[in-house]
């Protein structure tokens, strides 16, 4: 299954790129360079809804449209995909 949700990244004065996601609540990345820090975003993304799913009654957050986030200056927003392999058990 797909999921995509926006994340917000900006260069930071040590010249590292940090990010977060606007609906993963606590989901946070950094990296070297922007390509760096979305690498980490689809790694982190991943590993924020398996967890999720993982729960009991998993709560998927409402997706915010990237069009809606009020971004502040030197911020820039990416949508990152990301494939969760569902298979036979995966709900025990």
């Amino acid at each position: 299954m797909k999921f995509t949700y926006p994340a917000v990244f900006k260069k930071e004065e040590n010249g590292r790129y940090s990010g977060r996601f606007v609906d993963l609540e606590g989901c946070e990345v950094d990296g070297y360079s922007l390509d760096d820090a979305i690498r980490n975003a689809i790694l982190a993304e991943g590993d924020w809804i398996r967890l999720e799913l993982l729960e009991d009654e998993p709560v998927m957050p409402l997706i915010t449209d990237i069009e809606d986030i009020s971004l502040r200056e030197g911020e820039i927003a990416r949508n990152i995909a990301v494939n969760v392999r569902f298979y036979e058990g995966w709900d025990e």
